[in-house]
């Protein structure tokens, strides 16, 4: 008997494809390999062998673009996942000529995806398909370099041959410290290597640039794309995300990233050429960077920088922005730093309405007069300047607009979470603005009239699909009334024996984890597993504080190298503890996802305590209200799921290939004593289970002693 999807209580095979009602393509596929065979041809190609869960996968994804039912399938770690949706991709792709658009969170599966994946698909399937398949990568537009603006056509607001007032280069600790020892590069030295790069580069791709260069060098020589010229360039023959976006018009297959689908989500047109069906990798990221993408901040900085792009370029007078900008930094200067559930205070909504109507009065004053011939050269600081007035505007009259709970509004203060500098500045405090969610979003714009196809390692949270699928408009009922869209849920197993490969010790005598970064008693715990180790430990901590005081601690007590978040960069760090089995490598977020240690180096996975978000957090603090309010559990459906996803990536770092065997251990008794504990445990890796240190230590020692 076939596997039972969760999501429809319907076998997983590709029933669709097989006996049921034909697919909207098969006419067109009549006479192309099927996607089995074709999975052979790729897998082979790659040296691979076959693995029953990518072949299910294959066959899944098929069905569900043919079907036009959308698929969630979890496919776990090992299988393969990138070839078993690129397969029927770029069958379906080039034998239909609908375009799919595959996006991904991180620039390694970007890079793996554009560089080796889908080229080595489509020259292994190519001679059975109607034709070559073609491909493309496409980015925003900031991450190209600009022609125009290297060859000196757009003025500078900061300085490119000196130094700016704060910046570290000439450190040796500097990110871009030369490995030699000598100084990090200045800024002018950074800008001067990247014009000379634009004249040989064939892409003008940013991560083309090797060794890269600072934000503020490459801000230099990248427009956003509020800020170019168009098809008003005088070198819009050479423009590098010009080139981008046409050639992933005519592509079959295009390869873009989530901050793309979210900039789309928000309703921006024309970010993404027109597509039949989106494949989302690493789906579990989809929502936050969507998110991300829809968030907005207002300060002093952001309103004086536009302004002087204003009187600068466009020749405005600004006294109605700038007193409207000294009054909005009395107002918000006094504020909370908190979340603002009922919207902003009356006096602050005022405050921004009045740098609302200054900036609307700004913006009318840098457009040309009516009947006024547009001069033969473009006046690119015109167009800096109305493109910084104009995200002014949307920015305070999306805040200032009556409070519709749509929005979630806070303040923060310099030096706290929740906000990151602007271009104009920082250390300002400043409002924020947030959706509630973004399901509807992503329905609506991402998946109206096409095919969702969304993967990941970890979406079965809890053992279902219906947490993640919400968070893609999957699921429940559509806000506006509408039906939600059809999909199934899939899960293809991994190749790993997690019973056999991993333990997953939960040190239940230790207290529960109260605010301090490190207790005595967790200290202890982790010095007497390390040590049973011998090293050979990725410790994933909740808080910075938290790593850092359990990275002192142990070398003050432990004769193994540690190293710590923040001593170096992370791919040298992370590249140093895969080189010495000894070496324990702490730290806290970035570590969680994205890090694949396999072999004898990572044999000790750690996690001080159940990822819960903070309570402060905003968002999520307001989304958990009105799942309350709406008469769910927003503990479960917000908080609990968001640790179980943190739980299962992190736990995750552990087992990265058959060989290898090893410990997770949490450090938080909560996992096995709250009623949410199975929820969380049920979203991790099956590994067996103990609460017994001794059994845990024991088995490090053995691993140890093995090399």
């Amino acid at each position: 008997m076939p596997p039972v999807s969760p999501a429809t209580n319907r076998p997983t095979e590709d029933t669709a494809a097989a006996d049921g009602p034909p697919t909207r393509d098969a006419a067109t596929l009549a006479g192309v390999p099927d996607v089995d065979t074709l999975l052979d041809l790729a897998v082979g190609k790659l040296g691979g062998a076959r693995r029953d869960g990518q072949h299910a996968m294959a066959q899944a994804v098929a069905g569900s673009i043919g079907s036009g039912e959308h698929l969630v399938v979890q496919a776990g770690t090992g299988t393969g996942k990138s070839l078993g949706y690129l397969v029927p991709a770029v069958r379906h792709a080039v034998a239909t000529d609908e375009r799919v658009v595959v996006s991904t969170a991180t620039l390694a599966l970007q890079r793996q995806v554009i560089t080796r994946d889908l080229p080595l698909v489509a020259e292994a399937i190519g001679a059975e398909l109607p034709r070559p398949a073609s491909i493309a990568l496409l980015k925003g537009w900031h991450n190209y370099v600009c022609v125009h603006k290297v060859a000196g056509g757009y003025p500078t607001d900061e300085p490119t041959l000196f130094d700016l007032p704060g910046e570290t280069a000439g450190a040796t600790d500097h990110p871009l410290a030369r490995a030699d020892g000598r100084a990090a590069p200045s800024l002018g030295e950074q800008v001067v290597r990247v014009r000379e790069w634009a004249q040989e580069t064939a892409t003008g791709d940013r991560d083309d640039l090797v060794p890269g260069v600072s934000d503020k060098a490459w801000r230099q020589v990248s427009v956003t794309a509020l800020e170019c010229l168009g098809q008003r360039c005088p070198l819009l023959a050479e423009c590098f995300p010009d080139k981008a976006r046409a050639a992933a018009r005519e592509a079959d297959v295009v390869v873009t990233n989530h901050a793309m689908l979210g900039i789309a989500a928000m309703g921006s047109p024309g970010v993404l050429p027109e597509h039949d069906v989106l494949v989302v990798d690493e789906a579990h990221e989809l929502a936050d960077r969507v998110t991300a993408a829809a968030t907005v901040d207002l300060s002093v900085p952001a309103i004086e920088g536009a302004a002087r792009l204003a009187r600068r370029h466009g020749g405005a007078t600004t006294d109605a922005l700038d007193a409207a900008s000294a009054a909005f930094g009395t107002v918000v200067g006094a504020l909370p730093a908190e979340r603002f559930p009922d919207g902003l205070p009356d006096g602050a909504r005022d405050a921004v309405a009045a740098v609302r109507d200054a900036a609307r009065e700004v913006l009318s004053r840098l457009k040309p007069e009516t009947g006024v011939q547009k001069p033969a050269t473009p006046d690119t600081g015109l167009k800096m300047a109305q493109s910084a007035m104009l995200q002014l505007f949307e920015v305070a009259e999306r805040m200032a607009g009556d409070p519709t709970g749509h929005d979630v509004l806070w303040c923060s203060r310099p030096g706290e979470g929740g906000w990151t500098a602007d271009r104009f500045g920082e250390g300002a405090s400043r409002l924020h603005a947030a959706p509630l969610g973004v399901a509807g979003l992503i329905r609506t714009h991402l998946l109206t009239e096409r095919t969702g196809v969304f993967t990941s390692a970890t979406l079965a949270l809890g053992g279902t699909f219906d947490a993640v699928a919400r968070t893609f408009g999957l699921g429940g009922s559509a806000s506006d009334g509408e039906e939600a869209p059809s999909w199934r849920g899939l899960d293809v197993g991994s190749p790993f024996d997690y019973p056999r490969q991993g333990i997953l010790y939960v040190a239940k005598h230790l207290p529960t984890p109260g605010r301090e970064a490190a207790t005595e008693h967790q200290l202890d715990e982790i010095a007497a597993l390390v040590e049973a180790a011998g090293g050979r430990t990725l410790g994933l901590f909740s808080s910075r504080r938290a790593a850092v005081a359990a990275a002192e601690a142990m070398r003050e007590r432990l004769d193994v190298p540690v190293l710590c978040q923040g001593d170096d960069q992370l791919p040298t760090l992370v590249r140093e503890f895969a080189d010495d089995p000894a070496t324990c490598l702490f730290g806290t977020l970035s570590l969680w996802q994205g890090v694949d240690v396999p072999g004898p180096s990572c044999q000790l996975v750690l996690i001080d305590r159940i990822p819960f978000p903070r309570p402060d957090d905003p968002v999520r603090s307001a989304r958990a209200r009105a799942v309350e309010a709406a008469g769910g559990n927003g503990f479960m459906q917000v908080s609990a799921t968001h640790a179980a996803l943190l739980l299962a990536q992190g736990a995750g770092r552990l087992v990265r290939s058959t060989t290898d065997r090893g410990v997770v251990a949490v450090l938080d008794p909560r996992l096995v004593t709250a009623r949410y504990g199975t929820f969380l445990t049920r979203s991790m890796p099956g590994f067996w289970q103990t609460t017994d240190r001794e059994v845990a230590a024991a088995a490090l020692r053995r691993l140890a002693a093995l090399g």
